[in-house]
């Protein structure tokens, strides 16, 4: 049985340093992406050239464009890498630093050197779904991605803050909450029509 291993987690990115190399449109795809779910990642873009779509994607973000050629140097204070060059041994060699220095790295379009993929995720308000297909199939996790935000109701927030309140209120330990929450919920997907 093949089961997909990949270990679902969701980054603070504003407390995070994020290093981009190249400036093409792979680069402002993941920028796209990155500021469409995580609006305050601070991030630097590494490039000797960046497209004018790109410059324009990033102005008014926290973003540091440095105009030079990939260093290991840049790496440093970094806590993640995304390498989206055209020259897959500038990619090859991001992976490797970032590898040398404990750096999650992500090679687009190379998922062997790859720590982390960049999924689809659905945003509802405070509800978000990250999807991943193990990088086996990307347009399948954005077609699914489209699906479950026409299926889901625009009222979700308004659940989910309500759930937070209820929350807020409850008196006890941990396991009395843990309880109250579960019987709370447990009609939610039954009403959500």
């Amino acid at each position: 049985m093949n089961t997909n291993p990949l270990y679902p987690i969701f980054l603070k990115t504003k407390e995070l340093q994020i290093v981009v190399v190249g400036g093409g449109y792979v680069a402002l795809e993941k920028l796209t992406f990155l500021f469409k779910s995580s609006p305050s990642s601070k991030v630097t873009l590494i490039s000797p050239m960046i497209r004018k779509e790109t410059r324009s994607f990033i102005k008014g973000k926290p973003v540091v464009y440095i105009e030079d050629e990939y260093k290991m140097s840049y790496l440093t204070g970094a806590h993640m890498a995304i390498a989206t060059t055209d020259k897959s041994e500038v990619n090859k060699q991001v992976f490797h630093d970032c590898r040398s220095q404990s750096i999650l790295v992500n090679v687009a379009d190379n998922p062997p050197l790859c720590d982390f993929y960049m999924g689809s995720i659905v945003t509802k308000g405070n509800l978000k779904i990250a999807i991943s297909t193990n990088g086996k199939s990307p347009t399948f996790a954005k077609r699914f991605r489209q699906w479950l935000e026409n299926f889901l109701p625009e009222k979700t927030d308004d659940i989910l803050n309500k759930l937070y309140i209820y929350r807020s209120q409850l008196k006890g330990d941990f396991e009395h909450k843990v309880n109250a929450m579960n019987k709370a919920t447990e009609n939610l997907i039954k009403n959500y029509d």
